[in-house]
């Protein structure tokens, strides 16, 4: 019996190294065999053999809805710049689709938000010009208007933003009067009118201080005539009341009444 053991692991440590040459042997015929099936496909590829990986990893390109719902995503989030960033792609890409529109307004609102309101008065501008019968012209008219409103200044600096707002906002009174922006539309008229009656009261103060009677009077007189309901209107009628205003006139020489303007002294007033 033992003999016959021993005669086993002979035979087996004689056939060891034959054995591991045939294994090795169906191993590389696997191998080439999987290689031969995946010749065509690297052939018609042309991406080797990670070619499966490539095609999973690459970005589909993202259409114009797709884009759309990014960008309206960021812009409800108030990520302003990422949203501007996305409207402007699909305004370059898609020029003639309905999301083109949609973005044109959106780049408006983006830089309204953003603060950049000299920014989105030529955009809002725009898509009005471009857009005239488009039923968000309305809302358009009305962001021209805050626009301004937000760059107004104060009563003491120049009021030429001040005076656009309420052609702008009268703009849109008067050709959307049943608009749903109209009461705030109206309310701000009145806050900027009440701006412009104190800008031109603080200018009488000014030449009654420096002895231009006439010219104050005259200032006073405009704030009476133009801006009747305003506060202003109250300390302007109680001015002209006094003696030496009320008796002020322009009438001294032909041309008196323009020399304040074309004074040397009147560059240095910031607010006229």
């Amino acid at each position: 019996m033992m003999d016959r053991i021993h005669q086993l692991k002979g035979i087996l440590r004689s056939s060891r190294p034959r054995l591991l040459v045939l294994v090795g042997l169906i191993v590389i015929c696997l191998i080439a065999g999987c290689a031969g099936k995946n010749n065509s496909i690297k052939d018609d590829s042309n991406k080797g053999l990670f070619s499966w990986f490539r095609s999973a990893v690459q970005p589909v390109p993202e259409d114009e809805v797709s884009l759309s719902e990014k960008a309206m995503d960021f812009f409800a989030r108030r990520r302003y710049l990422l949203a501007e960033e996305v409207f402007q792609k699909i305004r370059d890409r898609y020029p003639f689709s309905h999301y083109s529109t949609l973005a044109e307004l959106r780049l408006a609102d983006c830089k309204f938000y953003m603060g950049s309101y000299e920014e989105a008065i030529p955009l809002y501008e725009e898509f009005e010009k471009l857009h005239p019968t488009n039923e968000a012209i309305p809302y358009v008219i009305f962001q021209e208007g805050s626009s301004y409103y937000k760059l107004m200044a104060s009563p003491d600096r120049d009021q030429t933003f001040t005076h656009k707002l309420i052609e702008t906002y009268g703009r849109l009174l008067k050709r959307y009067p049943e608009n749903p922006f109209g009461y705030e539309a109206r309310k701000r008229i009145k806050e900027a009118r009440d701006h412009l009656a104190r800008h031109e009261f603080l200018v009488a103060g000014w030449y009654i201080r420096t002895g231009h009677l006439p010219q104050a009077k005259n200032r006073l007189e405009v704030i009476m005539d133009l801006y009747p309901d305003t506060s202003a209107r109250v300390e302007a009628e109680g001015l002209l009341k006094e003696e030496r205003i009320a008796q002020a006139t322009l009438t001294a020489e032909p041309g008196a009444e323009k020399e304040p303007e074309e004074s040397w002294w009147r560059g240095l007033i910031p607010f006229i």
